[in-house]
């Protein structure tokens, strides 16, 4: 599933999640600093975003600032998290908690958005889902729409099936009260990855197109890149070969420019799927067989060793449906 290419690693935990970045009405100069580190997270400079985290921290400790304070401790947590130093993390989660006041809406908000991740990552899904929902009803009623939006969003991740629509759309609907634009195109995405997951996949190509009008305003290359390959993948899925071939074709040469090597497999897997269905047996295993050859490369068998198997048992079944040449 797409959510899988994109919720199962690294990349749409941080860029479907941005962090929401420091409000004016905090004190101006820790304001900027705090700012700027956001800034520096979200372009995945981790340890470098850390190092001005614990600024902050250090001059909210001094001018007794609990709430800015609150948020360089949760961002100092999430940072670990994102690295992998779970434990380490927890630690500065515990002095988030500690600083964090319910009457204080940024550091309170800040610190349950990191402390849902940490359930989450816990594998305590209903847990984070719970967190979240408590964090988007507080935002939401403090007008801090673009943590409202995130808090959503992540229910949407975290929740049940039943859940995962309601509050995808919820998150939407948020986004556009703030004007949140740059929500729009991972928000559609999560809701048409949900759909694929449900099998409704009309509903989810309708869903795909709508986040590719957004990605294509406010994304980066790769962002529309991705955003034309699920398109192209969810008109397969619909059955609608012509128009998932002509945009996937496109979408490999894109991909071999941008040296996407993960995306340049799954491209070329599409389009053995595509020729699969059209029958073209040995077309399809030459597609295949390419996708196997990039998605190893990608390291796909480390991080999803079921689904490359499942890629090899593609190729494997297309072998078995070739004519038997006789000699």
């Amino acid at each position: 599933m797409f959510r899988n290419f994109v919720t199962g690693f690294i990349y749409l935990i941080l860029l479907l999640n941005p962090v929401p970045l420091a409000s004016e009405s905090e004190d101006s100069s820790l304001s900027q600093l705090l700012s700027n580190a956001d800034s520096t997270f979200n372009a995945r400079r981790y340890e470098e975003s850390r190092g001005i985290y614990r600024q902050i921290a250090a001059r909210a400790e001094i001018s007794g600032d609990s709430s800015i304070l609150a948020e360089a401790y949760a961002m100092i947590a999430r940072s670990f998290l994102i690295t992998g130093q779970k434990d380490v993390g927890r630690e500065w989660l515990k002095k988030a908690g500690g600083a964090a006041k319910i009457n204080e809406p940024l550091g309170w908000s800040r610190y349950l958005g990191v402390l849902g991740r940490f359930e989450w990552q816990d594998k305590n899904d209903k847990k984070a889902a719970e967190t979240f929902k408590e964090m988007y009803l507080y935002c939401s009623e403090k007008k801090l729409h673009d943590r409202a939006v995130d808090a959503a969003h992540m229910v949407a991740i975290t929740g049940s099936a039943e859940e995962q629509t309601e509050w995808g759309l919820r998150g939407i609907a948020e986004a556009e009260a703030g004007g949140l634009t740059n929500w729009l195109g991972p928000l559609w995405n999560n809701l048409a990855a949900t759909y694929e997951d449900m099998g409704e996949f009309n509903k989810s190509l309708e869903a795909y197109l709508k986040a590719r009008e957004f990605h294509l305003k406010y994304g980066d290359e790769k962002n529309k890149m991705i955003a034309d390959w699920a398109v192209g993948h969810a008109y397969r899925l619909v059955g609608d070969l012509n128009n998932a071939e002509n945009l996937m074709k496109p979408v490999l040469d894109w991909c071999k420019r941008l040296n996407d090597t993960e995306f340049i497999g799954w491209s070329f897997k599409e389009l053995g799927e595509i020729e699969s269905l059209k029958e073209n047996h040995q077309k399809a295993i030459e597609y295949f067989d390419q996708a196997a050859i990039y998605l190893k490369q990608a390291e796909m068998p480390s991080w999803d060793p079921d689904g490359y198997q499942k890629l090899l048992d593609k190729i494997q079944s297309a072998n078995s449906k070739l004519p038997v040449r006789s000699n």
